[in-house]
């Protein structure tokens, strides 16, 4: 067992309410812990003083957990920031404990990304369970995510029952056969992962924006085109005015250089405070 320490504040069931709410089976909220599979073994996390207990406690799982529970945002600095806008303000302070996760693993997060294109989170998250129940492998409670490598050799067919379009089917057969190193893309600079990803068929602005934001970390992340990030800006900035994607972009500059941050924490805010 290893104890994970967390800044402080940090509200574990807060923070984790998407994994009670959207499982895929791949990362499972179960009897108040949160169980993933991690380099072939599954780990359970559970809240502990000042943290995480996360057992079994290997180097493997505690750099997995440490991502998953978004330890690599900034968010003291953010807080610190926030205080200066009056409504992000509002939201960091109703929203205390609150840290965003982070997908861990770059072809997860990606596949994730490509399943809630233009669908609900709920009906994203039921396709890719039953995608990670065919392509993964079954622990206790949770199944290990899909490698690239197995969905690479699947055929088109096997996606079909599993409830993908044929154009999704594609665009993550596409990603697994694709030569593109995701690896090395976090060596490279915002706009040239944007470039990198976006020369794949099926994955536009949106699905690298949201790559940027929610497995890279990206400071200056900002998925102007995400129709949820879309209505939380109309909400809180706009007296609920519909806003265009040249519009919520531009916007972004009011949130430099926090801009992830704050579209997670508005995300946030709109889900859970209204």
């Amino acid at each position: 067992m290893t104890l994970l320490p967390i800044p402080q504040p940090y509200d574990f069931e807060l923070s984790l309410t998407r994994f009670r709410e959207w499982s895929d089976g791949a990362t499972v909220w179960h009897e108040d812990a949160l169980h993933r599979v991690v380099a072939g073994t599954e780990v359970r996390i559970e809240p502990a003083p000042g943290g995480v207990r996360i057992e079994p406690g290997s180097p493997e799982a505690v750099a997995e957990v440490s991502r998953l529970l978004g330890l690599p945002l900034d968010l003291e600095s953010f807080r610190a920031w926030a205080r200066e806008d009056g409504v992000l303000s509002q939201i960091v302070e109703r929203l205390a404990g609150f840290r965003p996760t982070l997908n861990p693993l770059p072809f997860e997060a990606l596949v994730v990304a490509i399943t809630t294109q233009q669908i609900s989170l709920r009906a994203a998250a039921a396709i890719r369970g039953r995608f990670v129940r065919r392509f993964g492998v079954e622990h206790e409670v949770a199944w290990e995510f899909p490698t690239r490598e197995r969905v690479a050799s699947a055929a088109a067919e096997d996606f079909l029952e599993l409830g993908f379009s044929r154009t999704k089917i594609a665009y993550v057969l596409g990603l697994a056969r694709s030569d593109l190193d995701l690896d090395s893309l976090d060596g490279l600079g915002d706009d040239e992962v944007v470039a990198a990803l976006t020369a794949l068929p099926g994955l536009g602005r949106w699905t690298a924006d949201w790559y940027l934001a929610r497995h890279l970390a990206r400071p200056a992340a900002w998925p102007a085109g995400d129709l949820g990030v879309r209505k939380a800006v109309a909400a809180f900035y706009a007296d609920g005015r519909p806003l265009t994607i040249p519009e919520v972009r531009s916007m972004g500059d009011r949130f430099v250089p926090f801009q992830n941050l704050s579209a997670q924490y508005l995300l946030a805010g709109a889900r859970m405070l209204g």
